[in-house]
């Protein structure tokens, strides 16, 4: 089993799996060096799960989203045309591309229009393009998954629910002195445990259709400060919650709620992980981390 990531990044996640793998670093943005890490690795499964993931930062860094996003994109499929047996490319895309949606819309169905309004958003939704175009031209068998909002152990803090454990780890540590600070606590989000949903890709990398567009979620959605009150209930400390208008994002979707029908029909997929799980769990990792 061979992995790639960039040159300068942190492998202190692999610590255990690191004797099971082999990991190669580039650039996906360097076309050459991703033709020839592919043409040595000859894979028969590819996971593209390379990318600029955060919405936030991506308003400040939007040329850098569409390179990593979508030019990067583009180098794997281009590289992987020249392989002789691949059996399953998995392209984790996003909830985001479909933009705000009334009560009305939800769940989200796959078959809707797409209204990408982050530069991260649109450079996901430009490489959803990008692999209809080499799934009909070069009948590559790519599976195209919107994995909606998913969390877990090792998940770092520049998304919501480590930030919040992460904080609530340092208030605990600071006898409740510590502030916990946030940003918008109504937003509604379709979370999943990371766990499902990297067994999700594997099972759509075996066993999903190219023509469909997949989708990975628990059905179910979550307001943020729910979910807050959740983790800060797992703590003895008394926790203060503080409101930071500068943690805010310019564009915040409401609510997203998916429907994993096809990804259920198709593989046989469906989420094991209860959310009170998937939050202890991450609250733990970060109390032994920290």
């Amino acid at each position: 089993m061979r992995g790639a990531a960039l040159p300068d990044e942190s492998d202190h996640n692999l610590e255990d799996i690191k004797s099971l793998i082999e990991i190669d670093r580039f650039d996906i943005t360097d076309q050459s060096a991703c033709a020839e890490y592919i043409r040595q690795a000859d894979p028969g499964y590819v996971f593209h799960l390379a990318g600029f993931s955060s919405v936030a930062r991506s308003f400040e860094n939007g040329e850098l989203a569409f390179k990593v996003n979508t030019i990067g994109t583009y180098n794997i499929y281009s590289a992987v045309t020249k392989l002789n047996d691949l059996k399953g490319l998995v392209f984790p895309s996003s909830s985001d591309v479909y933009g705000p949606v009334r009560p009305e819309d939800l769940p989200l169905q796959p078959d809707r229009l797409l209204n990408p309004l982050s530069p991260y958003a649109q450079s996901k939704a430009a490489a959803e393009y990008l692999s209809r175009i080499f799934i009909d031209q070069y009948k590559l068998p790519i599976m195209v998954v919107r994995a909606f909002n998913h969390t877990g152990p090792r998940q770092d803090e520049n998304f919501a629910i480590p930030a919040f454990c992460k904080k609530i780890v340092e208030a605990e540590k600071s006898g409740g002195e510590k502030t916990v600070k946030v940003g918008n606590l109504k937003a509604a989000r379709d979370i999943s445990d990371v766990r499902d949903i990297v067994r999700g890709y594997r099972m759509l990398a075996e066993q999903g259709n190219p023509e469909r567009t997949y989708q990975l979620c628990s059905g179910r959605s979550y307001r943020m400060g729910d979910l807050l009150n959740r983790l800060i209930s797992f703590s003895d400390t008394k926790i203060k919650v503080e409101t930071d208008q500068s943690l805010y994002r310019k564009v915040d979707i409401p609510e997203l709620r998916g429907n994993y029908h096809w990804t259920s029909k198709d593989v046989g997929w469906k989420p094991h992980f209860r959310i009170e799980e998937t939050l202890r769990d991450t609250l733990n990792w970060w109390r032994e981390k920290q």
